[in-house]
């Protein structure tokens, strides 16, 4: 591919020095919508790079674009594709354990309940309380505030001017 190029960029090379080098004076009138331009083979060579280069130039926008696009559109089915899958997966778990759970509610509701023992005392705890009569909250009681010389509490201005008092 290289000695093609180099090969390429020297027959380009020849056809500008030849045309550089014929005669200039001749000119070749050119119409371009309703209007005559006199151009030389040299200005008319120029002319045509310069209309194959906005070609080129088309061409690789265009390409540029589509390749673009494309690359999008893969990224998407692609995206899309690993979504359903994702689901899928979701959907295969979901059944799973809506079969599991289907054996275990079956199963549970064949057997006893399980215990709740947490104080490993080898006795339901549900039983215990249901047995176990609600005693009221034992409270603990706090002696009355004893006068002492060194209270030195929160608010002590009121217990100051009691012992004062």
């Amino acid at each position: 591919m290289v000695l093609l190029g180099l090969l390429l960029v020297l027959i380009a090379a020849a056809a500008v020095i030849e045309v550089s080098v014929n005669d200039t004076a001749n000119t070749l009138p050119i119409t371009v919508l309703d209007r005559t331009f006199n151009l030389s083979p040299f200005e008319l060579f120029i002319a045509g790079v310069v209309t194959a280069v906005v070609f080129v130039v088309g061409l690789l926008l265009i390409t540029g674009g589509m390749r673009r696009a494309a690359v999008k559109r893969r990224r998407l089915r692609e995206a899309r594709l690993a979504e359903r899958d994702r689901v899928s997966r979701l959907e295969a778990e979901k059944r799973d354990l809506e079969r599991r759970l289907e054996t275990t509610s079956t199963a549970s509701s064949t057997a006893e309940r399980p215990k709740v023992d947490r104080d490993r005392d080898g006795v339901d705890d549900r039983a215990e309380r249901a047995e176990r009569p609600t005693a009221p909250h034992n409270r603990v009681s706090v002696p009355a505030q004893q006068s002492s010389p060194d209270q030195l509490v929160a608010g002590g201005r009121h217990a100051t001017d009691e012992r004062r008092g």
